[in-house]
């Protein structure tokens, strides 16, 4: 990543520096910092590419201090214009402690067939805008999270453990959080999970034609031991398959047919519309 030209403000930035990355798994922490954009990783196949490193909120650093949450991921991305293609990024710390994959700080960062693999907090999303078409999002406790605005459109979302999937906290003058369009929930045999749940009290998520498995709890939505939240949380469905939403918290919302229409990538994400990246 340091050989990545930096093109803030260039002419040259239209199109991004592309580093392909050969099947193989690569032990180390990934950083792309502001401004060292617009980059590209293309691997040849999600399956046989992976960027892994082993880090958690309670590992030590050269102080002899814990991390923390967010300085635990394997991979930082804080560059706008970012993208990835066949990739894996993965935390291998496994059960105990928050372990990110991925924290994104940069607008507009796009990923195309990759896999996120972790347990607690796999993908934080900061701020800005990213979207997610075709990946697999693996993990237990609130591994989708952060106050990023991200479109999910046919994502494979798989619960290894009893928890939630997201966590957002939305700013409340932020429309759209997290919003899953044709994606699939499964799950580990004996899991049972929450859509989501309030990290921040204005916490907008929303599932489009998305088909569930029963690990999902009747009642869909958990306000995080705090009845307030309940009057201020975004949490909707639309069209959801696989599972009865007859039971879901009085709180959430079912949209309707206009209601889900006029949710659009191009809405949702203010004007921006992914493309992928020559």
């Amino acid at each position: 990543m340091d050989a990545a030209p930096d093109l803030a403000g260039h002419p040259q930035a239209a199109r991004p520096f592309l580093i392909h990355i050969k099947p193989g798994r690569y032990e180390e922490v990934v950083t792309i910092l502001p401004g060292r954009g617009p980059i590209k990783l293309l691997g040849e196949d999600a399956a046989t590419t992976t960027i892994t490193f082993a880090n958690g909120a309670s590992t030590l650093d050269t102080n002899g201090n814990p991390l923390g949450t967010f300085n635990s991921a394997t991979a930082f991305i804080d560059s706008d214009d970012f993208s990835a293609e066949n990739i894996t990024f993965e935390n291998s710390r496994g059960k105990g402690t928050q372990a990110l994959a991925i924290s994104v700080g940069g607008d507009r960062a796009i990923f195309r067939k990759c896999r996120f693999l972790g347990w607690q907090d796999t993908i934080l999303l900061r701020q800005g805008r990213q979207s997610f078409v075709d990946c697999a999002i693996d993990g237990c406790t609130d591994f989708i999270f952060g106050a990023g605005t991200a479109w999910f459109e046919r994502c494979a979302i798989h619960c290894t453990g009893s928890g939630y999937i997201t966590a957002a906290s939305t700013p409340e003058d932020q429309p759209f959080g997290f919003v899953f369009s044709h994606c699939t929930i499964t799950a580990e045999p004996g899991v049972t999970t929450y859509l989501g749940r309030p990290w921040r009290p204005y916490a907008s998520v929303t599932y489009l034609d998305t088909e569930m498995s029963d690990a999902i709890r009747p009642e869909g939505w958990d306000n995080w031991r705090n009845p307030k939240n309940e009057n201020t949380a975004r949490f909707a469905e639309y069209k959801t398959t696989g599972v009865s939403t007859a039971a879901r918290a009085p709180w959430s919302k079912q949209l309707t047919d206009q209601q889900a229409g006029e949710i659009t990538p191009e809405f949702v994400l203010a004007g921006w519309v992914p493309r992928a990246p020559q």
